[in-house]
């Protein structure tokens, strides 16, 4: 079951002001250069779209009314629709803040089966918060996300088993989740526009032309998906933060300092919930949107500040920039669990290991950032927009 909110955040934030209701409003960022994170359906019937700047939004719907977005609303709201989840299963997967996904395979039948829940779910959200969700039922979780999202708003749609090849013989293969603009460029110039089509497709050819991920593809096609429900006890692949600036930067020394506040972002997160990682990725993003990440492997596990920093900064000095960025991140993977350690013989190790504790403990105690390293320079506020890997509860409750 996949049960998607119905443009969350402006809803959130209708029901909070009265005066909002029934109009077309857009939540943004608190920041200048921010974007519509969320519209409502009264404004999308202009043409607003999440992704625009305000600029595109206001000639879209020049009486569009812009609401900066209250994170603590959005959150508390998230952890409250997450425990009407747990009522039905306790296999949830918070996909992000505002979608779940829900395995019900060994309780529906104390429900009133699937159904039942999807009603029962709907009607409680919408008496609790006076807002809509749309929900999506299927065999496995690519359909019913495709069911959620040919139903919405406030819709609720069952793809049986038997009626999976029939919806997707004729649809198009950008329909489905995961396949995006670029996937789909790609398949249409092989001929295969339809999910039929590529359910048919030659595996060998997809194989060719995508690599290990065309079989993957050929099978999404066909309907078929075993990625199962990841509840939040699962463990983490990656711990990652990304920032979108303020304003496009190229001084290589402002780009720095971006990534010294990221590195100790992440590296915060791996220490409050024991993690180390080998691999350390920078991603930087032009004007243009234009995207690309770079890795490095490090020589031993680590969740240490200036080591996350070191080595993304290294990443930085190899990189021959051709336009000013606009967005950074900072990403620590292949981690693990740590275990308790013997204190290091070497003074300096020691030292540094105590600092980052001590920071840890007045940042939790105080609020993020009261402490922070001197060469983090760029006192900018934070931009308001959540980051759609915020979770609930675990280590991504600080995404």
């Amino acid at each position: 079951m996949c049960v998607d909110m119905d443009a969350f955040f402006a809803s959130v934030e209708q029901q909070a002001n009265p005066h909002l209701r029934g109009k077309p409003i857009a939540v943004t960022g608190s920041s200048a250069r921010t974007v519509i994170t969320t519209a409502s359906y009264e404004a999308r019937k202009f043409g607003v779209k999440t992704g625009m700047n305000i600029y595109e939004a206001k000639k879209a719907c020049p009486h569009l009314i812009l609401v900066t977005g209250d994170n603590e609303k959005y959150t508390h709201t998230c952890k409250e629709l997450t425990k009407i989840y747990n009522r039905f299963t306790p296999d949830v997967e918070v996909y992000s803040i505002d979608e779940a996904f829900l395995d019900i395979t060994t309780t529906h039948h104390l429900f009133g089966g699937p159904e039942a829940i999807g009603i029962s779910i709907k009607k409680i959200i919408k008496d609790r918060f006076g807002i809509n969700c749309t929900v999506g039922i299927a065999p496995n979780i690519l359909i019913a996300k495709l069911a959620s999202d040919i139903s919405k708003p406030d819709g609720l749609r069952w793809i049986r088993i038997e009626n999976v090849e029939g919806i997707l013989e004729n649809l198009l293969v950008k329909e489905l989740w995961g396949i995006g603009s670029k996937i789909s460029e790609r398949l249409a110039a092989l001929g295969i526009k339809t999910c039929g089509e590529l359910g048919r497709a030659s595996a060998s050819l997809l194989r060719n032309r995508f690599g290990i991920i065309g079989e993957t593809l050929k099978l999404m096609g066909m309907g078929i998906c075993s990625r199962p429900v990841i509840s939040d006890e699962e463990e983490p692949k990656s711990i990652g933060h990304s920032m979108t600036l303020p304003k496009n930067i190229g001084d290589r020394d402002e780009i720095k300092a971006y990534i010294l506040k990221l590195s100790e972002m992440v590296g915060r997160r791996a220490r409050r919930y024991r993690y180390s990682g080998r691999k350390v990725s920078l991603t930087l993003r032009y004007p243009d949107f234009e995207t690309f990440t770079k890795q490095t492997t490090l020589s031993q596990y680590a969740n240490d500040t200036h080591i996350i920093y070191k080595s993304a900064a290294d990443i930085l000095g190899r990189i021959r920039l051709r336009d000013k960025i606009r967005l950074i991140g900072v990403c620590l993977s292949d981690i693990k669990t740590d275990k308790p350690s013997q204190p290091s013989l070497f003074e300096i190790e020691r030292r540094r290991k105590e600092l980052l504790n001590i920071m840890d403990a007045v940042n939790d105690r105080y609020g993020d950032f009261k402490l922070t390293w001197a060469s983090y320079i760029m006192q900018e506020k934070d931009t308001g927009v959540i980051s759609p890997a915020w979770r609930p509860a675990g280590i991504r409750l600080f995404a």
